[in-house]
């Protein structure tokens, strides 16, 4: 019965390493491996947008919180497509001028070389524990899958990963993120007819129960400026404003996202890509948190006690509960979703790596510098030393929560400060470099305080490191003379 199942993940393994690594032949240059040489189409991009933003956190982290709250998750992704609009009018414009290949280029631009590798430093620790906390997520599925411990499906699922970016590079992570993308959009439509079959009375009991318990609920529009306010993950305005935020620092300031906006063939493409994939986000999140709710009727009505965590309810019912071969289907799906994120990770923090750090080493050094042959050999040097370092980090975050709430206040701890120094080099003139990393050192300072010493809800955390770095900003400029961009 599991020979079926084991050999459809194994066949889907196998494909696309090779799938991935036969795009080696197309590496020649740094814009070749970091870039895609920007010859991939918008829609392309698009799905490989969805790839990156999604992952295996919501594969079984949405599930999860349907299973255990309500559809009012879908309050933040509503808060994702006003942060695309914003992207669109705001950052893609300097994105565009010149050849850039990474996000913080256009600091330097602006203010200078020290907050280039601020901001760059602040990325690869930021994308580093994020993906972490991903890799220890796709270790629970395998680990379900196979039985083997949780170490070894780290190793597993990084190393195969590791392959077919290293040979690929960008154009490797493109288009594997469009065959994943596919495969499990598929698995997860293949797995809500699954289970809704399972259950007596189909989709009218479904609803009958589920509205009942409020599982359909999306909106919370109350407004009380208390401290239960602030502590409300999924309100209306942690969610639009909290899903903008971080969806303005991620897709707007962080390489992973940066990249393939800027491998885009013209600014145009690039906004049909971002635009475009928020369609397919909302209706990814949508299926998936209908599948919480789902299941949720399905072991209420059967008596027997959910997995536990949480995130292990949706991958176990799918190996544990549906047929031979459409288990494997969607168990492959859930590692397509891991491998897309983690590709792209790898790619983007070696390409921070080397535009950021490294080539201007060799280039204040005065030497001759290095042929394309050779930085190419370094990019892909990095890529496997970053695939060293978050095999470890998987190991560490076994013990951090949650893992979909765990990648995202991680990640919203650093974006505040992150999208508050963007902001001030793009929408202000007085600002100096100086006063602009004071101003992101303090939303680092206050976001560690909100994170260790108050109940404040992680939908939150973007938007108060962005206004403390503003504030702070904008007040040092007046403080502190520099040299400033007219």
């Amino acid at each position: 019965m599991r020979y079926l199942d084991l050999g459809v993940i194994v066949a889907y393994l196998i494909g696309i390493t090779w799938f991935g690594a036969h795009f080696r032949h197309g590496q020649r240059t740094l814009k070749d491996y970091f870039l895609g040489g920007r010859v991939a189409p918008w829609w392309a991009i698009a799905f490989s947008i969805v790839s990156a933003e999604t992952s295996t956190l919501t594969v079984i982290g949405t599930p999860a919180l349907a299973f255990s709250g309500n559809l009012g998750f879908l309050q933040v992704v509503f808060g994702y497509l006003l942060a695309r609009v914003l992207i669109s009018i705001v950052f893609l414009p300097h994105y565009f001028r010149g050849e850039m290949y990474t996000a913080y280029e256009l600091m330097q631009v602006r203010f200078g070389p020290r907050i280039r590798k601020l901001t760059a430093g602040t990325f690869l620790v930021l994308r580093a524990l994020a993906e972490g906390v991903r890799v220890f997520a796709i270790s629970i599925v395998i680990s379900i899958i196979l039985g083997t411990g949780e170490f070894v499906s780290i190793v597993l699922i990084v190393c195969l990963t590791l392959f077919y970016t290293f040979e690929g590079g960008m154009t490797a992570v493109i288009w594997t993120d469009v065959v994943q993308m596919v495969l499990y959009i598929a698995g997860a439509l293949v797995s809500f007819f699954v289970i809704l079959d399972k259950i007596p009375g189909g989709w009218d009991h479904v609803w009958s129960v589920a509205s009942s318990a409020g599982k359909f609920q999306i909106f919370d529009f109350g407004f009380d400026l208390s401290g239960e306010f602030f502590a409300r993950t999924y309100s209306f305005w942690a969610g639009i404003l909290g899903g903008c935020f971080l969806t303005t620092a991620s897709h707007g300031t962080e390489q992973l996202m940066v990249q393939r906006l800027l491998s885009a063939r013209s600014q145009n493409e690039s906004r049909m890509a971002l635009l475009g994939s928020w369609v397919v986000i909302f209706f990814q999140f949508s299926l998936f948190l209908i599948i919480g709710v789902i299941l949720y009727v399905f072991y209420r009505q059967s008596g027997s006690p959910p997995p536990q965590p949480a995130d292990r309810i949706y991958p176990e019912f799918v190996w544990n509960y549906l047929p031979p071969g459409v288990s494997g289907l969607v168990i492959a799906a859930i590692l397509a979703a891991a491998m897309s994120n983690l590709s792209a990770a790898l790619n983007s923090l070696a390409s921070t790596s080397i535009m950021d750090f490294y080539k201007p080493m060799v280039a204040r050094r005065g030497g001759p510098g290095h042929s394309e042959a050779q930085y190419l050999r370094l990019a892909r040097g990095a890529t496997v030393g970053w695939g060293a370092v978050l095999l470890l980090i998987g190991w560490l975050a076994r013990k951090w929560g949650s893992v979909l709430e765990a990648g995202l206040s991680i990640a919203s701890i650093l974006y505040g400060s992150l999208l508050g120094v963007f902001l001030l080099g793009l929408l202000t003139k007085r600002v100096g470099e100086r006063a602009a990393m004071a101003g992101m050192l303090a939303g680092l300072i206050t976001m560690w305080y909100v994170r260790s010493s108050t109940n404040i809800a992680w939908t939150w955390y973007v938007l108060i490191g962005t206004s403390a770095t503003l504030a702070v900003g904008l007040l040092s400029s007046f403080l502190i003379r520099e040299q400033r961009d007219a």
